[in-house]
């Protein structure tokens, strides 16, 4: 364990002012409380937090943090409370070790808890001090460094999470050492062997080539040289899962993966910069679509770099960063480059984000009656994202995520403009609304009054901005319709439980679902977007057992004439539902495939009788769990897809996915799975659909194609 010397000495080396004497003060304090308590490697307790400190002191951050660090477990393990943390040392504190408690206490991976909602709070937290979230990743950093002492189910959930939630959130906030550390220690858990495989392949490569990276950076200090440009070249290889990553994305194997070295340029100046890209490009050749240039078009998150891939010896593809010192320590630290000391005062990085700024620009249109689940999606869509920058007709920069639309782009100018949006102009050329874009393109939007959002459109948007927005005005739009209809839904759902559905029952309901009121959760009802049972539930949760164990068939006792413990899977070819006749085919390990009496694959196995079984449904009322795919084409006009949507709940059915297959100018053909009962259902369904003016077909659609029919053979 770190003495608290060392400690101390390590903030010192970067904040000389620092007072030794409350760092010291910490450090007792927080011996005192842990005294007794062990992790699960047997070393005390106290070894972790004091850890947690020493990863901040590498980015040089204040003592408030450092002394949070040290005291960031007392007040959930031990007896140490808020009040007395801030009498000790101070309440700027006590507020930081109470912020890192509560975080600790969102379980945000688990299924088992409203993931939208804590990560909601999560991001709150943020808000009020980013500092919390250092301390957070430091937190997590060192667990990730000793989680061999866990048990390995416990391994494999904290690396996923580390992997879903916490690295890509340490590189939305520029800390891309942590970030990089952070997605290598999670791989090592969840793919070992892919792994190890990098690093073998890497050992035999140096083996073949030699030290690469010397001859480079020797390469490029020599002609940084002749142009008289003093700078300091790295190389390095790129990380394991970076690498594996890329074989994934890519589809290709490690010998074909050109770019596996990357090296930095560490300049005195910005004009050095540019100097030094035009001698690199002048040796070697740069390579097509790989350069970036974040030093006039910096990243949200302070980042500044210019980015080029050259071929450099033997053909082989090399990565350029190239930016100045200031620059490098903002790429490392991040936003944390706000509260970095150098010789005891604050350091003025003149390219150093404000917090406050960077954590409101990803929370600004979240409003704190949204839906959790809309904040969610959006809050990963706009973190995790890589960034693409376009320009309007007068030359300003407007930065969007990668894969974003025009109509990303007309939300992201306002959200008024966004809503009048009917068409689009990319350089100078008029395209689809679902257009991608690219780096560099100038974006013109076409309005039109009277011109309102379209429910197709959450299928064209791809920034949370964007999405939260269209679905904002199509439920006000629709507001009314959808309270009537949805009223008619709640009541029908409470007569059929013997209740009634009276005003006092139905703002009990939205107050349990968290709606603002009743008339919000009726809206909800009749778009869709949830079940009448949902509300029935809210305000009678014992109704829920009730009925799923009296009244309903269970979905895994719901097929008769397989032997005891066998198993059974419907088949993905024809998605037999109950009330059809249906056939099994035995596989070995694998139980048993369940196929519609017609399928047209049950001809694969005429020739092995053995292998099949006379099945058919158990008597009773099904759940609505089994999927069937209709084959949709529907006139492309406003609204149409919403009553789509809003036909197929009303049938108290449920959408599972919907893929677009074809856009023309007139018509949409799409695909929607559609969770039914029974085929009585599918025909309720299927009837309503054909009666609807805008839809031109419906047919359900059972997939037969080869290569289906190959993968239900043995």
């Amino acid at each position: 364990m770190i003495a608290a010397d060392d400690l101390v000495a390590l903030v010192r080396n970067y904040n000389p002012k620092t007072n030794e004497a409350m760092i010291r003060a910490a450090y007792d304090y927080g011996r005192e409380m842990h005294e007794g308590q062990f992790r699960k490697s047997g070393e005390p307790y106290f070894t972790h937090p004091v850890a947690v400190a020493a990863i901040l002191t590498e980015q040089r951050l204040d003592d408030a943090t450092i002394i949070t660090a040290l005291l960031h477990d007392t007040i959930e393990d031990t007896r140490s409370t808020y009040s007395e943390i801030a009498e000790k040392f101070s309440p700027e504190v006590a507020d930081l070790v109470d912020g890192v408690t509560k975080l600790t206490n969102l379980q945000l991976s688990s299924t088992e808890t409203k993931q939208a909602e804590n990560f909601r709070k999560l991001f709150m937290a943020m808000s009020k001090d980013l500092r919390v979230i250092l301390v957070k990743l430091a937190d997590r950093l060192h667990n990730m460094r000793t989680i061999r002492a866990m048990r390995v189910e416990k391994q494999s959930q904290k690396s996923r999470e580390t992997m879903d939630i916490y690295a890509p959130l340490a590189g939305r906030m520029g800390m891309q050492s942590i970030r990089e550390e952070l997605e290598d220690l999670a791989f090592r858990v969840l793919n070992p062997e892919g792994r190890s495989s990098i690093i073998r392949r890497f050992i035999t490569l140096q083996k073949e080539t030699g030290d690469v990276i010397h001859r480079i950076t020797s390469d490029m200090r020599v002609e940084l040289d002749k142009v008289g440009i003093e700078a300091e070249v790295f190389g390095r290889a790129k990380k394991p899962y970076s690498i594996w990553r890329k074989m994934q994305e890519k589809k290709i194997g490690f010998s074909r993966l050109s770019d596996i070295y990357g090296f930095r340029v560490i300049t005195g100046s910005e004009a050095e910069c540019y100097a030094a890209l035009g001698a690199i490009h002048q040796r070697w050749r740069a390579v097509p679509g790989r350069f970036k240039d974040y030093i006039s078009q910096p990243k949200s998150n302070g980042y500044r770099s210019i980015h080029t891939t050259v071929s450099g010896r033997d053909g082989k593809r090399v990565e350029v960063q190239i930016r100045t010192r200031q620059m490098h320590e903002v790429a490392e630290t991040g936003v944390a480059a706000h509260w970095s000391y150098r010789d005891g005062v604050r350091a003025q990085n003149p390219f150093a984000v404000d917090p406050a700024k960077w954590i409101a620009s990803l929370t600004e249109q979240f409003s704190e009656d949204d839906d959790h689940d809309e904040f969610l999606e959006a809050v990963k869509l706009e973190m995790y994202s890589d960034q693409v920058f376009c320009f309007t007709p007068k030359g300003d920069v407007v930065k969007l995520p990668k894969g974003a639309t025009p109509l990303d782009y007309a939300y992201q100018i306002h959200t008024r403009i966004g809503s009048a949006c009917v068409g689009a102009k990319v350089d100078g050329i008029r395209v689809p609304l679902w257009t991608r874009l690219k780096n560099g393109q100038s974006v013109e939007i076409i309005t039109a009054e009277g011109q309102t959002p379209q429910a197709t459109w959450l299928d064209i948007a791809r920034t949370g901005k964007a999405k939260s927005a269209i679905r904002k005005s199509l439920r006000e739009a629709n507001k009314e319709r959808f309270a009537k209809l949805g009223l008619e839904l709640a009541r029908a759902a409470f007569e059929g439980v013997g209740k009634k559905a009276t005003d006092k029952v139905l703002e009990k309901a939205a107050k349990t679902l968290r709606f603002e009121d009743a008339e919000t959760l009726l809206a909800r009802l009749g778009s869709a977007e949830m079940s009448a049972r949902e509300a029935v539930e809210a305000v009678y949760p014992e109704l829920a057992i009730s009925e799923d164990t009296q009244s309903q068939v269970s979905a895994k006792r719901a097929v008769v004439g397989l032997a005891h413990g066998q198993g059974f899977e419907r088949a993905t070819c024809c998605q037999p539902l109950p009330g059809e006749r249906i056939i099994g085919i035995s596989h070995r390990g694998k139980g048993v495939a369940v196929h519609a009496a017609d399928c047209v694959v049950l001809a694969d196995f005429e020739e092995q009788p053995s292998r099949w079984l006379d099945l058919h449904w158990a008597d009773g009322s099904h759940p609505p769990v089994y999927t069937a795919t209709l084959d949709l084409t529907i006139t492309n006009d406003a609204g149409v897809l919403g009553r789509i949507c809003t036909l197929i709940g009303e049938r108290k059915a449920n959408i599972s996915d919907l893929n677009f297959m074809d856009r023309k100018p007139d018509f949409y053909r799409l695909m929607v799975d559609v969770d039914l009962r029974d085929a009585e259902h599918l025909h309720l369904v299927m009837s309503a659909l054909e009666a609807e003016g805008n839809v031109a077909s419906v047919n359900r659609r059972r997939d037969t194609e080869p290569a289906v029919q190959a993968s239900a053979a043995e």
